[in-house]
């Protein structure tokens, strides 16, 4: 695999308004991801930025230098990587953050790595648990926990992880807070968290659990998934009108 080093020991990364997101398939993020659960002890982070999350940074400089702090940062949804290309820097590929859950759990299901499933609604990381476990045998799980981003979820998982992983360090740990809470508490408690990879996954859970349809694979495809998802949950429409202000900032900078 072709790589090119940042200086944080990252692959290099393209800038789609204040955020940087690595130009990677799936299949390089895994053989990235499990090189340093290998040989590298130092924790990490990884997010799924959005568009109603890059115009989130957009207006808060803290939240931009934790998002460009993680050290890999993947194109969940369309509009960033329409963005991408119509600012002449071309993403190649969406890597939603339910697609990559689920399709590393599948392939570390037969190897010595452990997961953990962190947030959601009460009794969702249990439900994602079952379900993952059930579709990929073998699936090793250190931790389920539907707490919430406070410090008392913090000591709770630290117990739960050193009692139940023989007092070793969770391998990856997926983060479903909502964004940007899951980001900052990430951020916050990364050097605190007996885990070797944390991966913040907006709402995946209530993909993966069945609590929430997804839409058709065909519709994904073709890139109006954030329609059907404000289709079978109306109330959404307040965030989407973050992407108006999306296309505004895009616009802007493609015409400055």
């Amino acid at each position: 695999m072709n790589k090119t080093y940042s200086n944080n020991n990252s692959f290099k990364k393209i800038k789609i308004l204040k955020i940087g997101f690595n130009n990677l398939n799936y299949f390089q993020v895994l053989e990235y991801l499990l090189k340093i659960l290998e040989k590298d002890d130092r924790n990490r982070y990884f997010v799924t930025p959005n568009p109603e999350l890059l115009v989130v940074a957009d207006g808060d400089s803290s939240y931009e230098k934790i998002l460009n702090s993680a050290d890999l940062a993947l194109p969940d949804g369309i509009g960033v990587v329409w963005a991408s290309k119509l600012l002449g820097r071309h993403l190649k590929h969406r890597i939603a953050g339910a697609d990559l859950m689920e399709n590393v759990c599948r392939d570390v299901a037969k190897r010595p790595i452990t997961v953990g499933f962190l947030g959601g609604r009460p009794g969702i990381a249990e439900k994602v648990s079952e379900c993952l476990t059930k579709k990929y045998p073998g699936l090793k799980v250190g931790l389920t926990y539907s707490g919430a981003p406070d410090k008392e979820t913090l000591e709770y998982i630290k117990d739960e992880i050193e009692k139940n992983n023989d007092g070793k360090k969770l391998d990856i740990l997926f983060v479903a807070f909502g964004s940007p809470k899951q980001e900052i508490w990430i951020s916050e408690n990364l050097k605190s968290l007996p885990v070797k990879v944390t991966i913040g996954v907006g709402g995946a859970f209530d993909f993966i659990s069945g609590e929430i349809k997804r839409a058709p694979v065909w519709i994904r495809r073709t890139g109006l998934e954030w329609f059907f998802r404000l289709a079978i949950q109306p109330w959404r429409i307040k965030r989407q009108l973050a992407l108006l202000e999306f296309v505004y900032l895009v616009s802007r900078e493609r015409f400055r």
